[in-house]
């Protein structure tokens, strides 16, 4: 079966690099499925999971935002930052999550658009790691 190659990348550097035969990730217009051979294209991520699929089983990463750049034979995913599941720390996320939900159920001065966004990243992060 045909493969494209992928590259995740945070600036702190290279979190994922493998062929794989799909690959799924949010976008700020929907959800975007690329497979091999598909038209060139770049478009900004949201916080979300890219799924990967290839033999053998599908890996997930957790990002928070940035582009995907689509070449027919390569996609970039350039990510604020990206955490595969065993890099996850779970104590943390839980923590951020009960932060966040704290802020937006009792601070009315909060910045609500970064409490939700903590929120989200915090979630998405609990289930690529399955928690």
């Amino acid at each position: 079966m045909k493969t494209i190659n992928v590259s995740v990348v945070t600036p702190d550097g290279s979190v994922y690099e493998n062929d794989v035969q799909m690959i799924s990730a949010r976008t700020e217009v929907g959800e975007i499925g690329v497979l091999p051979g598909h038209i060139p294209l770049v478009t900004p991520l949201i916080i979300g999971t890219v799924r990967l699929k290839r033999d053998g089983g599908e890996d997930q990463i957790s990002v928070s935002g940035g582009f995907m750049e689509v070449r027919p034979d390569k996609v970039t995913i350039l990510a604020q930052s990206a955490e595969r599941p065993e890099d996850i720390d779970v104590d943390r996320a839980n923590e951020s999550k009960s932060r966040a939900e704290e802020r937006l159920r009792n601070d009315n001065d909060v910045d609500q658009k970064r409490a939700k966004a903590s929120l989200k990243r915090a979630e998405t992060r609990l289930q690529v790691a399955g928690k």
